[in-house]
Parts: structure tokens; C-alpha cells; sequence
């Protein structure tokens, strides 16, 4: 069965966020057609042609439940997908078929247009940055706490020296594993004494610790703009989640405009925003997560996240007469 005006779900298998922006499109009647790279060969193939003015791509993607018409593809929802590794071939071949994969199925969903993608992968990419971040967010007027990235152990002595207060951050969260066992990084309080002559190896994260109240997690998708205060006594509340408590909150008028601002700035249409506010009520950037988790935020708030992620999927983008 082909099916027109389809949503694509590029997924891992077991990912129960995407389960429930899925469950809101059934109820809408959109069809969907979710599937993972790394099922590229028996349950995923790939067939598009780019010989068929004016349309740019034609053909089909096909799943073991759907045929999907490459030029009718209404939205794509590119949640945590992953690329196949090919651990049956030797290294090289193994490395030549997943660029092939990813250079070819992910060029085909790359050329499609008229379709609206939530979120374009090289729109995350470009957006993940967050020395970047930091820049923009200033120029969009928000409060950036003092912050130094450096690989220089002497500067980073000074500055925490000058701030008194300071908290280190990865650049970015990457799997990680020692002895088989996961591991990640926290934000956490650093002295000038514990700075050592490891940090030349690689960029490091310093920033003036604000003396927060809250945190808030911030979620928009299209233009609706879902907030959420989490209060807990922790620096950095992503280690305990039983120790959080969450309550729906307004965001100001000019810190929404800013942050949907943001977002159009990477032509993203939806991203996780974290801010802090201090005690005496002023909001402090922290970061954005163009890819963020929000669906433990639906289940303690009740906010409708998923459906919001839904509609604007079922929307699609206005098509482009040529």
C-alpha cells in the first residue's frame, strides 16, 4: 500500500517519546511510516530518482509496513536515530558501507523539499555548539553567566579566582563507558587548586555559578511555548530526578520572543531551552538542546507535548509551486 501526505519517524526502535508524538497522529489520521538507518537492507530500502522535473526527488522509501512516495512526504520527525555500524565486516568495509548509508539515505531525506523536518539534522548540528550559543544568546539580549573556554590552566586558575564561584561543563554529553560500565559528566564546582596541567589537552567549559532559585526547562515546538520550573537543591538536577519538583510557569513575554527568535535563527522548529533563575528573580541562559527530552516533563505536568509535536508534523510545510 502507498500511502500519501506520510510523516516519517526516524527513530531507534525503542524510543517511547516518539511512541506518543506517533499515538497523536494515528488519532489525527496522518499516516506514519518509523523506521531506524541501522535497519538499511531487509526492513528499509531507499529507491529515489532526480530526473523528474520540476520535482527535485522521486521515488520510494519503503518500510516492512509502508511504500512512502519520496516527493509526498508531508514532515520528518528526526528524533534519535541510529546509523548501522556493519560489525559483521571487516573495519574498512565496515566504515565504507555506514558512510555510504549515511551519505545516501540521509542525502535522499536531505534533498526533500516542501516538507517540514522537526529538526533537520544539520540545523542541530549547526545549533550544538555551545560557545556559539553563548554568543547568540547575548545577542538576543539574554543574561549569559561569565564564562571561559580555554585549554590554558593559568587562565583557568584566574578566572575562577576572579569569580570565586565556579562550575565546570562538558562542551557536549558523549557516551562514554569505562570497563563496560556507562559514565557521564555532571556540572560541577571547580577550585583554582584542582585546575592541573591536564586541562592543555582539550578545551574546557568554566562558568560563574549563578546562585539560582530554579532551574527552568523550556520547550517549544512551532510557536507554543511550554515551561516548567524545577526546584530542587541540586547544582545539576539531571543526577536525581526524585529529588525535582515540577511546576508549569509562565515565561515572560520577552524571554518567548527571544527564544522562539532564537530558534528561527537556526531554522529549527522546536529545541529545549535550560535557564536559571537567581534569587532574586532574573533569568540566566544556561544552554539549548536542540534535540532535548521532554517527555518525563508531559508525564509530571500534564502539559500536551506530545500532541503540540503532532499538529505541527500533521501540518507539514506550505508547498512551493515551481
Amino acid at each position: 500500500m502507498t500511502e500519501k501526505g506520510s510523516v516519517l519517524v526516524v527513530t531507534e526502535p525503542n524510543d517511547v517519546t516518539a511512541d506518543m508524538v506517533i499515538s497523536h497522529l494515528n488519532r489525527l489520521g496522518v499516516p506514519v511510516a518509523r523506521f531506524n538507518p541501522a535497519d538499511i537492507g531487509a526492513d528499509v530500502s531507499i529507491a529515489a530518482r532526480f530526473d523528474a522535473c520540476p520535482v527535485r526527488v522521486t521515488g520510494q522509501l519503503r518500510t516492512p509496513s509502508r511504500c512512502v512516495e519520496l516527493d509526498e512526504v508531508r514532515a520528518i520527525y528526526w528524533r534519535r536515530p541510529v546509523w548501522p555500524a556493519f560489525q559483521h565486516l571487516a573495519a574498512d568495509d565496515a566504515r565504507f558501507a555506514a558512510s555510504q548509508v549515511r551519505y545516501g539515505l540521509g542525502g535522499v531525506l536531505y534533498a526533500l523539499r516542501d516538507c517540514r523536518w522537526v529538526n533537520h539534522p544539520l540545523k542541530n548540528a549547526a545549533a550544538d555548539y555551545k560557545p556559539a550559543q553563548l554568543a547568540l544568546a547575548r545577542t538576543f539580549g539574554l543574561r549569559v553567566p561569565p564564562t571561559l573556554v580555554t585549554n590554558d590552566p593559568d587562565d583557568a586558575r584566574r578566572f575562577i579566582r576572579e569569580h570565586g564561584r565556579v562550575i565546570y561543563k562538558a562542551l557536549r554529553w558523549t557516551p562514554y563507558a569505562r570497563n563496560g560500565v556507562g559514565l557521564t559528566t555532571w556540572t560541577e564546582p571547580v577550585r583554582a587548586e584542582e585546575v592541573d596541567d591536564t586541562v592543555r589537552t582539550t578545551p574546557h567549559l568554566f562558568q560563574a555559578r549563578v546562585d539560582k532559585a530554579a532551574d527552568l526547562r523550556v520547550l517549544i515546538v512551532g510557536r507554543r511555548v511550554f515551561t516548567v520550573r524545577l526546584d530542587s537543591d541540586l547544582l545539576d538536577w539531571r543526577q536525581d530526578y526524585s529529588r525535582l519538583s515540577y511546576e508549569v510557569v509562565d515565561l515572560p513575554d520577552r524571554l518567548s520572543r527571544a527564544l522562539l527568535a532564537y530558534l528561527e535563527h537556526y531554522g529549527l522548529a522546536s529545541g529545549s531551552f535550560d535557564l536559571a533563575v537567581d534569587r532574586d528573580g532574573e533569568f540566566h541562559w544556561l544552554e539549548l538542546n536542540p534535540n532535548g527530552q521532554w517527555a518525563w516533563l508531559e508525564e509530571q505536568t500534564g502539559l500536551e507535548m506530545a500532541a503540540a509535536f503532532a499538529d505541527l508534523l500533521a501540518e507539514g510545510e506550505a508547498r512551493v509551486v515551481t
